[in-house]
C-alpha cells in the first residue's frame, strides 16, 4: 500500500542526517494525497536539497492579522491541501470543545478565485477540503456554490447563526499566495486568545482523519447547504439601510466605472448598485472575470494607485465617467479615483476616503436620526496607524472615536462589543483602504463601500461639488490631516528584528530615541513590548502584540509616525501624519514639514542602504 511506497521512498533516498527533518519528510510523504505537492517534496529529497526541505517542513503556519496566509505549494508552512485539512481539524476540535450545539448550528465556508496549477491548488478545492473535514464529522456546513466576496462569510455566520466560518482568500496579495481567514460566531475575525488555542488544537491532530480528503462530500452529503441565494438577497436588502438618496441615484447623469481586479467583485457590485437604484457601473472588460494570474496588473492590489488602475482610468475617459471604483480581488477593500477639472485623475488614499465616509455617514445619521437619538451613543473607529481625522470630527460633533490595533479583526470585535452595549456604530476603517459602512458586516467591505461612494458623489454633484472639493471642505472644517504611508520590502526576518531592536536600545540599553535627526520626540509607544512613555504607568492602553513589530513616535511638532511589520507580507511599513487644528491650513507648509520628517525617519531609523531594504517602487 501507500505506506510501503513511502517507506521505500525514504529508504532509497537515505536519511537526511537530521532526525527532525527525516520525521517531517516521512509525515509529509505519508499524509499528502495531492500528487503535485507530494512530488515537490520527493523531488527536493532526491536532489538532496535539505535546506529547502527544512524551510518547507520544519515550521508551521501561524495566525497573522488576517488568519493564515502564505504561498501555495508543498510544505507545512505553505498553503496547500494538507495544511488546510490540518487547520480545519484543529478548528473542529476547538469548536467542539466550545459549543455543545456546534454540529446543529453549523459552519460557513466561502472562497475566492485564486489558484496555482503547479500545486493543483485552488481556493475552491481548498474550500471543498475544509468542508469535507467537517461534513465527515457530521457538522452542518453552509458551503457557497460559487465564489463570493470575503464580507459574505462573516455576514452569513451572523445571519445563519453558525458558530464560525472560513474564507479561503489571500485578498490583494501576489498571485502565488493564498490564505485561510477564520470568523467567530459574532461575525468578526478571530482574535487572541482563540488563535493561540486553535494553533494548539491543530498541533494535537496533525494526521488527516478518515474522510478528511473526501472533497466530493460537498456534492453528496445531506449536511451540506448552499447559502448563496439567501445570503446574497439578504445582504442586498440590508444594504439599503445605508441608502439615503435613492431618488437622486435613480436619475443621476453621473457614470461610474468599476474594476474587480480579476477577482470576485463584478456580479456583486452590479447587484449593489441596482439595490441603490443606480444604473449598473461600467465594468472593465479585461478585468471583470476571475483570473488567478491577475494578468493585466503587476500586482492585484488597488492600493498601488494609478499604475494598477490604468485600464479603468482609460475606459472611464472613453466613456466620460467621472468616478472609478476598484474592488480588490476578494472585494473587501475599495480604491476610488475621480477625474478633476484639468482632466487628471485623483486617486484617493484610504485616509482621504475615510474623511469623506466619516463626514457622509455622520451627516446622514444627523438628518435621519430619531427624536431620542443621542450623539453621545454614536461611535466611529479606526486602527491606530490610520488617520486621526475621525477624532477631529468626533471632538467637534460630540460623538465618540476609538482606535484599535492594526487589523480589522480588532475593529470587528470592538464594534460587536459596542453594539451589544446599545451603542450605534456608523463607520470604521483602516488606512489600507478597508472600510465598514454600517454594521451589517463586522469586517471591511468593498461592495458596500463602492455603492456608498457612488451615492455620495451623486449627492455632491447636486451641490455642484466633486469628491475632491468636498474633501478640502472637510479639512477646512476639522483641520488638515496630511498623511503618508509606504513600505520597504525586506525578506530577511533577522534584519527586520535588528532594525527594531536598535530602536529599543538607541541611546543605550532599553532607551528609545529622544530625537530623529533635527526632530524632537515627545512620546514613544511600543506595541510589541507594551511600553508607552505617555502613560503614567508607562504601559500601553492597546493590548501587547508580541508576534509583530510596531513602534509609534509622537513628535514635538505634532507629527505621529509608526513603523511596523506587515502581518501578511514581507514588508516594513511606515505611516506618518501631520494634524493641524481648524484654521491652521497652510497645506503646503504642512506637506513640506511631513516630507522632511519622513526622510529623517527613513534615514535615521530604517537605514535602507545599510540594511539592504528595497523601496516600494522598485
Amino acid at each position: 500500500g501507500a505506506g510501503g511506497d513511502v517507506n521505500s521512498n525514504v529508504l532509497v533516498s537515505g536519511s537526511t542526517g537530521d532526525a527532525q527533518l527525516d520525521k517531517a519528510v516521512w509525515q509529509w510523504l505519508s499524509w499528502d494525497k495531492n500528487q503535485k505537492t507530494k512530488e515537490q517534496i520527493e523531488s527536493l529529497l532526491q536532489k538532496g536539497k535539505h535546506k529547502e526541505l527544512r524551510d518547507r517542513l520544519c515550521c508551521r503556519l501561524t495566525f497573522g492579522t488576517a488568519g493564515l496566509r502564505s504561498a501555495m505549494g508543498a510544505g507545512f508552512c505553505y498553503i496547500n491541501d494538507l495544511t488546510v485539512i490540518q487547520s480545519t481539524q484543529g478548528i473542529y476540535k476547538y469548536l467542539e470543545r466550545n459549543f455543545s450545539d456546534f454540529k446543529q448550528r453549523g459552519f460557513v465556508v466561502g472562497y475566492d478565485t485564486r489558484g496555482q496549477v503547479t500545486s493543483n491548488c485552488s481556493s475552491k478545492k481548498l474550500a471543498k477540503l475544509t468542508a469535507a473535514v467537517l461534513l465527515a464529522k457530521d457538522v452542518l456546513v453552509y458551503f457557497f456554490s460559487t465564489y463570493v466576496p470575503t464580507p459574505f462569510v462573516p455576514y452569513a455566520v451572523q445571519q445563519l447563526g453558525a458558530v464560525a466560518g472560513v474564507m479561503i482568500t489571500a485578498s490583494h496579495n501576489r498571485k502565488e499566495d493564498n490564505g485561510y481567514k477564520v470568523y467567530w460566531e459574532n461575525g468578526a475575525q478571530i482574535t487572541s486568545p482563540h488563535d493561540k488555542e486553535i494553533i494548539k488544537c491543530i498541533e494535537e491532530c496533525v494526521e488527516p482523519w478518515n474522510g478528511s480528503w473526501n472533497e466530493n462530500l460537498v456534492d453528496t452529503s445531506p449536511l451540506r447547504q448552499d447559502p448563496l441565494k439567501k445570503i446574497c438577497d439578504s445582504y442586498m436588502e440590508d444594504l439599503t439601510k445605508i441608502c439615503y438618496h435613492r431618488e437622486l441615484n435613480v436619475q443621476t447623469s453621473l457614470k461610474f466605472v468599476h474594476t474587480s481586479f480579476h477577482g470576485v467583485g463584478h456580479d456583486y457590485v452590479q447587484l449593489a448598485f441596482k439595490a441603490f437604484g443606480f444604473q449598473p457601473p461600467i465594468p472593465v472588460p479585461e478585468q471583470k472575470d476571475p483570473d488567478p494570474d491577475f494578468s493585466t496588473v503587476k500586482c492585484p492590489n488597488p492600493e498601488e494607485g494609478e499604475s494598477v488602475l490604468e485600464l479603468s482610468l482609460r475606459l472611464a475617459e472613453k466613456e466620460n465617467a467621472k468616478v472609478v471604483v476598484a474592488t480588490d480581488p476578494d472585494a473587501d477593500r475599495l480604491a476610488v479615483a475621480e477625474q478633476q477639472e484639468n482632466g487628471c485623475w485623483k486617486v484617493f488614499t484610504g485616509n482621504e476616503l475615510a474623511a469623506l465616509f466619516g463626514w457622509w455617514m455622520f451627516s446622514c445619521w444627523k438628518e435621519n436620526r430619531s427624536q431620542d437619538a443621542d450623539v453621545r451613543d454614536v461611535y466611529m473607529l479606526a486602527t491606530t496607524v490610520s488617520s486621526k481625522i475621525l477624532r477631529a470630527m468626533a471632538l467637534k460633533e460630540g460623538f465618540h472615536f476609538e482606535e484599535t490595533l492594526p487589523g480589522f479583526k480588532w475593529i470587528g470585535s470592538r464594534v460587536k462589543n459596542l453594539l451589544d452595549n446599545g451603542k450605534e456604530v456608523l463607520f470604521a476603517f483602516e488606512e489600507s483602504i478597508g472600510f465598514m459602512c454600517g454594521t451589517s458586516v463586522l469586517d471591511k467591505d468593498g461592495v458596500s463601500a463602492a455603492v456608498v461612494i457612488a451615492e455620495m458623489a451623486t449627492y455632491l454633484q447636486g451641490q455642484g461639488l466633486t469628491l475632491a472639493q468636498k474633501l478640502v471642505d472637510i479639512y477646512e472644517t476639522y483641520g488638515y490631516h496630511i498623511s503618508r504611508t509606504s513600505y520597504f520590502l525586506c525578506y530577511d526576518p533577522a534584519t527586520i528584528k535588528s532594525i527594531f531592536e536598535r530602536l529599543r536600545n538607541f541611546d543605550g540599553p532599553q532607551s528609545y530615541p529622544s530625537c530623529c535627526g533635527m526632530y524632537n520626540i515627545l512620546h514613544v509607544r511600543d506595541i510589541t513590548t507594551g511600553y508607552d512613555s505617555s502613560q503614567l504607568n508607562k504601559k500601553s492602553v492597546l493590548p501587547v502584540s508580541k508576534s509583530s513589530q510596531m513602534i509609534t513616535f509622537t513628535f514635538q511638532n505634532g507629527c505621529v509616525a509608526t513603523l511596523r511589520t506587515s502581518g501578511t507580507e514581507p514588508k516594513i511599513k511606515y505611516y506618518a501624519e501631520m494634524c493641524a487644528l481648524p484654521g491652521h491650513s497652510d497645506r503646503s507648509v504642512l506637506e513640506e514639514e511631513l516630507q522632511k520628517l519622513i526622510e529623517a525617519l527613513i534615514e535615521n531609523f530604517l537605514e535602507p542602504d545599510k540594511n539592504g531594504l528595497t523601496w516600494r517602487s522598485a
